[in-house]
């Protein structure tokens, strides 16, 4: 009959803060995830948080490199 002591059972996972979410996705689109970091985010990080600060990075990144070709597209006087 299996125990049912409550020190063995360990406690639920906490979610991540919304600064987690971001650092794990910078560092995913950078490729520097550590293994470590990885599997604690894999209980911690809810894969609709993921998605949507994924999709607004991408987005930001984009906008961010046109907004720089138009400003270096200016400058040279084209």
């Amino acid at each position: 009959m299996p125990s049912s002591d409550p020190e063995k059972i360990p406690p639920p996972p906490r979610d991540a803060t919304f600064l987690e979410v971001i650092a794990a996705v910078v560092s995913s689109f950078l490729g520097i995830r550590k293994g470590k970091a990885m599997r604690r985010d894999a209980v911690a990080l809810k894969p609709q948080h993921v998605i949507l600060v994924g999709v607004a990075l991408a987005a930001i990144f984009v906008v961010s490199l046109i907004l720089i070709v138009r400003l270096i597209i200016k400058t040279a006087g084209a």
